[in-house]
């Protein structure tokens, strides 16, 4: 059986924690963990540590990646848990194709969020 780390490690490869986040946005730590109070933003506990930690792939540049917002928001009106949403967001879909997190990253929301909304019938 795999851990929910292993199973998000394996499909998530880079990780930032809140402090790095703050950093790149040129944020205080406290606007990154608005952030993810915000539901901007997801954060998982990870590691030995068991920092919070974001994936780099939600930033584009020191912004959220456009899109990520409104499609994390449908994905817990889906009552998806933040391990459930992370998972969805790297998991191959051919008809996209790749990830919903790529079709974001190719400025592909509207594909995506039209996906994440289906989830719910």
């Amino acid at each position: 059986m795999t851990t929910p780390d292993t199973d998000l490690d394996s499909l998530i490869t880079d990780w930032l924690t809140l402090p790095d986040v703050a950093e790149r946005m040129d944020l205080p730590i406290t606007k990154a963990r608005q952030l993810v109070k915000d539901r901007q933003l997801v954060a998982v506990r990870r590691g030995e540590r068991n920092v919070l930690s974001v994936p780099a792939d939600f930033l584009s540049g020191d912004q959220v990646l456009k899109g990520l917002p409104g499609t994390l928001t449908l994905l817990a009106d889906n009552k998806y848990t933040d391990e459930e949403a992370l998972r969805w967001m790297f998991t191959a879909d051919e008809s996209l194709p790749g990830t919903p997190v790529q079709a974001l990253r190719d400025n592909r929301g509207t594909e995506v969020r039209r996906r994440a909304q289906a989830l719910g019938f």
